[in-house]
């Protein structure tokens, strides 16, 4: 019988295509994290670093998830305690065999020196399975992980398969949860929500559409498609605001992504 932990492709899977598994959810962004849950600490490497922001810090929470602890930002810990339920319920030999690479991480994205993680927030977690991780980026998705994202789905999570550089050990509170659990008062009186365009720090297949068609339209200037947005990602946008007289003011805005067809 098949090992849970082993990587397969994903033509070897039911699923039609990764970057679309998440339907209509969308990876929280950075700028709405910051505007309703507040920093959690002033500065990030590449490296795991503790928040700092006492207000921040206080909306922290470890429990116990049966199989691992984690520690995380409080509602969406009690997310994952429902998520995990489910899982018992309807896939209990994967329930058993997982475990947690962590949660609560404050660091950026890999590879990127702009855009932080989810896990800062404490909105994300790692997986393991029969205390494997699935290779970061390399195409290939662990069997227990395809069993079991839709419950993570069903919850508002969304699963990092569908980033461009795939990451499937990784599910994460979607954009709209962390909205919803805002106007449910989970982090105090909320914030104004930040317009919805695409600006630094955002990350996915809707950034990676837009460097696509940026690198179209100021051909032969390139930029990495690499579905992070960047440094290079806004100076691109500028470029193009500027090509089309655009306002100037470097977001994927829905008139940036009209004028790049991408509406």
């Amino acid at each position: 019988m098949p090992s849970f932990s082993e990587e397969i492709t994903f033509s070897a899977t039911p699923i039609a295509s990764r970057l679309t598994v998440n339907g209509a959810l969308r990876p929280a962004r950075n700028s709405v994290n910051t505007a309703l849950i507040g920093m959690p600490r002033g500065t990030y490497t590449q490296d795991c670093q503790n928040p700092t922001n006492p207000a921040f810090i206080a909306m922290v929470e470890t429990a116990d998830m049966g199989p691992f602890r984690v520690t995380g930002l409080r509602p969406a810990v009690r997310a994952l305690r429902r998520i995990m339920d489910d899982i018992q319920a309807e896939q209990p030999a994967i329930h058993r065999v997982l475990g947690s690479a962590g949660m609560l991480c404050c660091r950026l994205v890999r590879g990127s020196s702009t855009s932080i993680s989810n896990h800062a927030w404490g909105i994300a977690v790692d997986l393991t399975i029969e205390g494997r991780l699935d290779g970061y980026n390399d195409g290939l998705v662990q069997r227990g992980l395809v069993e079991i994202y839709p419950i993570f789905n069903r919850h508002g999570f969304y699963w990092g398969a569908a980033f461009p550089r795939e990451d499937s050990m990784h599910f994460e509170a979607s954009d709209q949860l962390v909205q919803k659990w805002a106007r449910d008062g989970e982090f105090g009186t909320p914030a104004s929500v930040p317009p919805r365009a695409l600006t630094i720090g955002d990350r996915g297949p809707a950034v990676l559409a837009l460097q696509m068609a940026l690198n179209r339209a100021l051909a032969p200037v390139e930029i990495d498609e690499d579905g992070i947005f960047g440094k290079d990602t806004r100076a691109a946008v500028l470029a193009f605001q500027a090509q089309r007289g655009l306002t100037p003011d470097g977001q994927g805005s829905g008139v940036v992504l009209e004028a790049l067809g991408l509406k």
